[in-house]
């Protein structure tokens, strides 16, 4: 760099770009961030990082090494300390919610008393040897406020809707209980994907995914063309319920495929069965879909009468998708999506294990869902294209 060592932070920022050009905008954005961490401590401290004076009540302590990944790449950070510990920058904050209620969720866990070796590891490594209890409630408070906030914003106008359940184990009443975590994500007509919402449910009954729909509607959604979702107890009649004449329904074509195997009398027909149903799915139109799904049937009334009943009764719930546009199809025809979100849920959960209460575990899931729809929605691309030009030719 030409810059010399006491110039400006602005014309710092310039000469990276003008000397790497777009390759510039890292250690651009990297000093930028670092340089608004120090004032936002400077500002907290009343002063300067040496400055010395009576109605100073704590002063600066370093830097702490952190790595973040943004989409341009990753920067280094130096997060400011100051002694009493009291201080961390809110632009972070604002992206670690996840993390944050990891921490609270294993240090729950700790205070009660049920924590194993490992979890105390892992809390000592996440959260430092002193954690107190009046610390977690203030943390939680906020967190909660914040993610409360969230689950109840207002929706607008959603094509596509898919549902789908999950289980975590939580402590209730001094017994471990599955719970139902029942989610929902929607299409908007501008094409984004989006976390709509959350539920925490004893189970995946009618009463439970009505209950989830229906704080759905109140929150305004509409416009619903479509709802895709494998086959859970009780999601079918909420659906009718709640969205009746108006949503079609899509059975998720993956989940199909393997419930057929379950029908094949031996298991040397596995793979000539979901070679079967695969050629159904992949018709060209509805039509020859239906035909190739009665000649399958009939083929094997005699040797699978079992697997005909099944295909009769269940691969027309995963036709509906051939009544959408074909540009769309392929992402609408299964639940995949929400599977994938599922996995990043895990990913974070599995590190508890067993959930001290339902509020944990709703903190935690619902600050990994805002996550990910927060970073969807700076996609540049669209996941599906509504423009009645782009689907013409369909």
């Amino acid at each position: 760099m030409t810059c010399r060592e006491n110039c400006t932070i602005d014309e710092k920022i310039y000469e990276y770009i003008l000397e790497k050009g777009l390759e510039g905008l890292v250690p651009a954005i990297e000093l930028l961030l670092n340089e608004a961490m120090k004032f936002e401590r400077n500002k907290y401290l009343g002063g300067m990082p040496y400055e010395r004076f009576r109605e100073r009540e704590d002063y600066a302590n370093g830097y702490k090494d952190k790595k973040l990944r943004l989409r341009l790449g990753e920067v280094q950070l130096k997060i400011p300390q100051v002694r009493g510990g009291e201080f961390y920058p809110s632009m972070l904050e604002k992206g670690v919610r996840s993390e944050r209620a990891l921490k609270v969720a294993i240090a729950e866990m700790y205070i009660q008393g049920v924590s194993t070796r490992k979890m105390t590891k892992i809390m000592e490594k996440l959260c430092g040897t002193e954690v107190s209890s009046s610390e977690v409630s203030r943390v939680s408070k906020l967190l909660d406020e914040e993610l409360e906030k969230w689950r109840n914003r207002k929706l607008g106008n959603y094509r596509y809707i898919y549902f789908d359940a999950r289980y975590e184990k939580v402590r209730m009443n001094q017994e471990v209980r599955d719970v139902g975590i029942l989610l929902g994500i929607g299409i908007s007509e501008a094409g984004k994907k989006e976390v709509l919402g959350v539920s925490i449910e004893l189970s995946e009954a009618e009463v439970h995914w009505r209950k989830f729909m229906e704080s759905l509607v109140n929150r305004g959604i509409h416009g619903i063309e479509l709802i895709i979702s494998d086959a859970h107890t009780g999601l079918g009649v909420a659906r009718k319920a709640v969205f009746p004449g108006g949503a079609l329904a899509q059975r998720c074509q993956f989940h199909l495929q393997q419930d057929a195997q379950s029908y094949a009398p031996k298991r040397s027909m596995r793979k000539e069965v979901a070679s079967t149903i695969r050629s159904i799915f992949d018709a060209p139109n509805k039509m020859e879909a239906d035909r190739l799904l009665n000649l399958s049937i009939k083929q094997y009334e005699t040797r699978a009468p079992h697997l005909a009943t099944w295909m009769e009764k269940s691969i027309p719930e995963g036709l509906t998708v051939f009544s959408f546009p074909k540009k769309h199809r392929q992402r609408i025809r299964t639940s995949n999506m929400i599977e994938r979100l599922n996995r990043e849920i895990n990913r974070r959960t599995q590190v508890v294990g067993i959930f001290p209460n339902e509020a944990s575990a709703l903190r935690l899931i619902t600050a990994v869902l805002m996550e990910t729809s927060e970073d969807w929605s700076l996609e540049n691309q669209c996941y599906l294209n509504f423009d009645p030009d782009d689907l013409s030719g369909d």
